[in-house]
């Protein structure tokens, strides 16, 4: 449903919102309105000494930052909730955690800026954004306040919808409080930059009806560089251009928007794949892709079904059903993507690339129900309890703070294997942050490993979540007769909103839980950037239904028109 007016209009602070037409106390005395007893002055402001107001402008930020919080007190304890959970993780674990194999190429490319061809290294621009610091604490504090901005990007987005306080509230709680959101802060991967990015692109393009194409560019460029961080989440190209399209293809400027949108989102890709052809000489972001497509028919491909041929048939995996481990396991260990491309450079050169994603098409084609059934199946890991060790137990480990690092844990030092040329792991993580890897202080770290273990969005909970946003997207029409009549036959209850705005979270959502899991695999890390798109359209179905606007009716003499602002469309 649209928004025909700007739902800021009757409150200038979008994060408190409004509870009714004049809110809960009255149209004039409000805490922290202007011109109230009490309210912080504008900043830059103080009495007739411009100067003064100008010198005094830390005080008044102070107070206006005082003032927001006692206006919204339920979700001050839960910000500060979030933020003293996250010290206790910088504090129990000083510098970066790691995850094996990415998080050295981040590192290394950081240092000594190239593409690589198993992943993008968008992520590597941050980083070396930092690196004059040499701090891997600087890097973790950067990632957990991008996880505290994102909770109030959620929360101040909802607010602005005029969703309640508290349900505004529990809608941030799963970002604020998720233990495995916090270890993931905490690693050096591209889960946080990646939400970071996306959210504010959210932010800009839900904030205002009508969106002008400066905003529209902006946000497209957040998304293309986003993109670039994280590859896995490439289906938002698609996502956040058709949302405009969708809610503005009646305007010339909508389409402008469109435009603007679509410009953005390629310009940061357009450029990295640029970069990448200066470097390959192939016009793509990774040669990787057909090896994590094998991985994911490697499931359940039978090679007497597809019947490949050529070189095909050398790779089509010949080991039972029963003893192949999931994709994001097996793929390592497969001999028909390592021993037998051995001879022509291992799975990541052009060619093989090209083979790998010819097989993978050919063995969807060949069996498109055992792919279908695979990609559910997977899906529904999501919603599992109690979470399992998939794709291994390696893998999760990764995901879960410890109280000791063995030495064969840590990031190595193999002279014979260096994930960017020009350092091992272990030399990069001492030349970019100064400080030695696997760090514990243990009477930080226990509290915060327990709670990790205790306190997270189970997969149940996670299910709820997507079902109540997918309820901000789906309308059930009110019966209009006695029950009687309503079991008569008439039209099926539901109905699509497709110019609602829980439909750009709710999708977004929805394509980053479903995209990684059909190129490649299941992961307990890909549900994280899902999470609070999840959380925000759920929180969206508990905004204030539209209301039809009546005839205006002419003021009698003296008195003034109400004006309620619009609500969620």
């Amino acid at each position: 449903m649209p928004v025909q007016r700007n739902p800021t209009a009757s409150s200038p602070d979008p994060a408190a919102g409004a509870s009714g037409a004049h809110g809960a106390h009255g149209a004039h005395g409000a805490p922290g309105a202007p011109g109230a007893p009490g309210a912080p002055r504008p900043l830059g402001a103080s009495g007739a000494h411009g100067a003064s107001g100008i010198a005094g402008w830390p005080r008044q930020a102070a107070s206006w930052l005082r003032a927001l919080a006692v206006r919204n007190k339920l979700f001050t304890w839960a910000l500060a909730a979030g933020a003293f959970l996250r010290l206790l993780t910088a504090l129990g674990y000083p510098g970066a955690l790691w995850f094996a194999g990415d998080s050295y190429v981040y590192l290394g490319a950081a240092l000594r800026p190239q593409p690589n061809l198993s992943k993008t290294t968008g992520y590597s621009f941050f980083l070396r954004a930092l690196l004059p610091f040499h701090s891997l604490t600087l890097v973790t504090t950067v990632q957990h306040l991008m996880g505290l901005a994102v909770a109030v990007m959620i929360y101040a987005l909802l607010r602005h919808y005029r969703v309640s306080k508290l349900w505004s509230t529990v809608a941030a709680l799963p970002v604020l409080l998720d233990g495995y959101v916090i270890e993931d802060e905490h690693l050096i991967m591209a889960e946080a930059l990646f939400t970071f990015l996306l959210m504010i692109a959210m932010l800009l393009i839900l904030w205002r009806r009508q969106v002008s194409w400066w905003v529209a560019l902006i946000a497209g460029l957040l998304v293309g560089y986003a993109v670039d961080v994280r590859t896995e989440g490439a289906i938002v190209l698609l996502v956040f251009p058709l949302f405009l399209v969708i809610r503005g293809w009646r305007s010339l400027r909508g389409w402008l928007a469109v435009v603007a949108m679509a410009v953005g989102c390629l310009a940061p890709v357009a450029a990295y794949a640029n970069w990448f052809h200066q470097r390959t000489g192939h016009y793509n972001m990774t040669l990787s892709d057909g090896f994590y497509l094998w991985g994911r028919v490697s499931s359940f491909a039978n090679c007497a079904v597809i019947k490949p041929t050529g070189a095909q048939a050398n790779v089509c995996p010949t080991a039972p059903l029963s003893k192949r481990t999931p994709p994001g396991d097996y793929v390592w260990h497969a001999p028909q993507v390592h021993q037998n491309l051995n001879n022509t450079g291992g799975p990541v050169t052009a060619a093989n690339n090209n083979l790998l994603t010819n097989f993978a098409i050919h063995a969807v084609e060949a069996q498109p129900f055992d792919y279908v059934k695979t990609v559910v199946k997977d899906v529904g890991l999501s919603f599992g309890f109690p979470r399992i060790a998939y794709p291994g137990s390696g893998t999760v480990s990764y995901y879960n703070f410890h109280l000791h690092y063995k030495a064969s844990y840590l990031p190595p030092n193999l002279k014979n294997h260096e994930w960017i040329p020009g350092g091992t792991a272990y030399e990069d993580w001492l030349s970019y942050g100064h400080q030695a890897p696997g760090r514990v202080i243990e009477v930080f770290a226990v509290p915060i490993l327990i709670y990790q273990r205790l306190v997270f969005t189970y997969g149940p909970l996670f299910a709820v979540i997507l079902l109540m946003g997918l309820g901000g997207v789906l309308a059930l029409r009110r019966p209009l007769k006695p029950m009687r009549e309503f079991l008569k036959p008439r039209p099926f209850p539901l109905r699509w909103q497709v110019r609602g705005t829980p439909m750009l979270p709710w999708v977004t959502a929805v394509a980053l839980l479903v995209f990684p899991i059909a190129i490649a695999d299941f992961d307990y890390r890909y549900l994280l950037p899902v999470l609070p798109f999840a959380c925000i359209a759920a929180g969206l179905a508990f905004a204030p239904p539209q209301r039809a606007t009546p005839p205006k009716q002419p003021a009698p003499s003296g008195e003034h028109e109400a004006t309620v602002p619009d609500s969620v469309a």
